[in-house]
């Protein structure tokens, strides 16, 4: 319903005020800009807009083609407002801005808590169409930032009156004239010819991307559904693919690209007026930790405090509950999950805190249940498989739509800030695998295709699983036993090898442990953590030490590592693809994980000790420990501090006897 020009200008007039009395540190910031041609965002939180005035905050949400504009001139007579404000009691002088455009952020307000207003991408549908909404997503393709002509100023012939005209985004950014003339007078004109003006035309930024909802949140077998958004002025260049992002917008259409003996359809897309970034950091907030259950875990530590080993074992047995022992496997999963310390050293270059992990292993060994399990432990995990996956769709995809060529990002990218799973590690093809080489490293991947040249972040754990070529030979390199390069190899922090040898004790005990499951489950306590850490549980300690634990080596751990790795180097033989110094960062990160896992902001011997207990559980031929056995049988120890110290005692005394420690 087409309101009186009388109650626009009592709306625009609301709108100011509350701009003035809410937002004006960010006025005066945009007054003081230098530049006057630039367009600059106002933030305004919707929460605050429904509090103060709930009347305009229903305008804007059920019609906010109309409104988002009133707020937007709302937004150039409140900075004219705060430069008045500066000239008089600051003495300063502003520049006076022409652009100024009101970014309505919903975190946090009513719209976030509906299923109408904030539905998943695949539950878009035409009900949703003109209303202010949310959609969260995963971007998977951004394009070039390109111009257009926003509005433009028409004069009418017969009685003179001017007005503007906004392009469609339906019709393909076209301005569609009226039937007759818009003016409001009391004698009606009906003037059908309108002139527009010289130099009136307003151009705009103009970006479009593709947002994917998340597959983690998709059941089995569900296609994840994508959408378009469209970018404007300030907006534009602020995300890339692979990010996480909330966009507050408006739901249109616009018609599908002319193509040959293709059906022309409306596709659905979004005008976006605000974009939240959901990096690293706000993923790990999304799971809410409670001071009672921080104070739960403090609890936990001090029960076992004369025994902190039991304690992480207990912690450890959460980890894939389903699958007996293979206590070895369980720990390097959960240091791989928790990682290190991300730091930047003295001439700028950037030294990884994630850890990678590779599982090889007889078939029926529990590869894939470890990489299904660690998937639902990662706050964003991508999950594929080798034989499935090309250099392509690990990276990124050069793809054309509409005549332009995009990028569209794959798993490793997909997975930035998480966890990426490639089960059947050894079904990729060489050149395939080749390609994650740079992402493993550096975090990062290099593109030059179709004329594109960039680089896109990769900071993800990778964790691979894959089958020995032949029959496993522990005489053999782990290069000749599993036909990967000793470069791909070294960029792994741990390698462990489950051999299915014939032990009639073990099976013995798999059995019973198996058949007896649903007993297990049955009785199981989820409240008592000393036995038991249930699956939402262990998420969440997981992100509380990876956020809020930076540990520090201590000298003794730095000592002990040191003199491990020069031992390592000087009797390698058969690992020589791993005793690399790229195995020295791995020891550290190892540690701090497991200083992390102790709810510890200090790296001690036992830190080292059990960092160097885990590279030797990844060696061919071990240097110090010769007794470590098949990690598939790595059980867990009634005493596990009175093991360790028996470990340790060895560790050291080879150390010592070898004149190094």
């Amino acid at each position: 319903m087409m309101e009186s020009p009388t109650q626009t200008a009592e709306h625009i007039e609301s709108m100011t005020e509350f701009l003035v009395s809410h937002y004006s540190d960010q006025l005066r910031d945009i007054s003081v800009s230098p530049d006057p041609k630039l367009h600059y965002p106002l933030f305004l939180e919707f929460a605050e807009l429904v509090d103060d005035n709930p009347y305009l905050a229903r305008l804007a949400f059920s019609n906010p083609v109309q409104y988002l504009r009133h707020f937007d001139d709302s937004a150039i007579l409140a900075h004219k407002i705060a430069l008045e404000h500066m000239k008089k009691s600051e003495n300063k002088i502003g520049i006076e801005k022409r652009f100024i455009h009101v970014r309505i952020n919903t975190s946090g307000s009513p719209l976030e808590r509906s299923s109408e207003t904030f539905p998943s991408i695949g539950r878009v549908r035409v009900k949703h169409r003109g209303i202010l909404m949310m959609l969260k997503g995963t971007v998977i393709r951004s394009g070039a930032v390109k111009m257009y002509e926003g509005e433009r100023m028409y004069r009418c012939r017969k009685c003179k009156h001017i007005f503007p005209l906004f392009p469609e985004l339906e019709s393909i950014n076209s301005i569609v004239k009226p039937p007759f003339c818009p003016s409001q007078r009391s004698k009606s004109c009906e003037g059908t010819n309108f002139d527009p003006l010289d130099d009136t035309i307003t151009r705009h930024d103009y970006q479009e991307i593709k947002i994917q909802e998340n597959t983690q949140v998709l059941g089995v077998g569900v296609i994840p559904r994508s959408i378009l958004a469209v970018l404007k002025d300030d907006l534009v260049d602020n995300v890339k693919a692979g990010d996480d992002v909330v966009v507050s917008g408006i739901l249109t259409s616009k018609w599908s690209h002319d193509l040959k003996d293709v059906r022309c359809d409306l596709e659905p897309m979004l005008i976006a007026n605000h974009i939240r970034m959901r990096r690293t950091n706000e993923l790990k907030s999304e799971i809410d930790i409670s001071d009672e259950l921080i104070e739960k875990f403090k609890n936990f530590w001090s029960h076992f405090k004369d025994t902190p080993l039991k304690g992480r074992n207990a912690i450890l047995r959460g980890i894939c509950p389903q699958v007996f022992g293979l206590f070895t496997v369980k720990l390097a999963v959960a240091l791989t999950l928790i990682g290190g310390v991300r730091h930047v050293d003295a001439s700028g270059t950037k030294v990884r805190g994630e850890s990678h992990l590779l599982l090889i292993g007889d078939p029926g060994t529990g590869k894939s249940q470890f990489l299904k399990f660690a998937t639902k432990l990662s706050n964003r995990a991508v999950i594929t498989t080798g034989l499935g996956s090309t250099s392509a769709g690990l990276t990124v995809t050069a793809v054309k739509d509409g005549g332009e060529w995009m990028l569209e990002a794959g798993a490793l990218v997909l997975a930035d800030g998480g966890l990426c799973c490639i089960d059947e590690f050894d079904s990729m093809r060489e050149h395939d695998r080749a390609t994650i080489h740079e992402a493993m490293e550096q975090q990062s991947i290099s593109v030059a295709k179709a004329g594109l040249v960039t680089t896109l972040s990769t900071k993800t754990i990778v964790f691979g699983a894959t089958n020995p070529k032949g029959q496993y030979d522990p005489e053999q390199s782990l290069s000749v036993n599993t036909a990967l390069s000793g470069p791909l190899l070294s960029r792994f922090d741990i390698v462990l090898v489950l051999l299915d040898t014939k032990n009639p004790e073990w099976d013995k005990v798999v059995s019973s442990h198996i058949l007896s499951e649903v007993q297990i489950e049955q009785g199981r306590c989820v409240d008592d953590l000393t036995t038991l850490w249930p699956l939402p549980m262990l998420q969440r300690y997981i992100q509380f030490v990876k956020r809020n634990f930076r540990p520090v080596l201590s000298k003794e751990a730095e000592e002990i590592i040191s003199n491990y790795y020069r031992l390592q180097r000087r009797s390698s033989t058969n690992n020589a693809a791993r005793t690399t110094v790229r195995m020295l960062e791995s020891l550290i990160r190892l540690a701090q994980a497991h200083a992390r896992l102790m709810f510890r902001n200090e790296v001690t011997r036992l830190d080292a000790v059990t960092a160097i207990l885990c590279i030797e559980s990844s060696m061919t031929i071990s240097a110090i420990v010769d007794s470590m056995g098949n990690a598939l049988h790595s059980n867990f120890s009634e005493e596990p501090d009175q093991e360790y110290a028996k470990q340790e005692k060895i560790i050291l005394e080879k150390l010592i006897g070898d004149a190094i420690y």
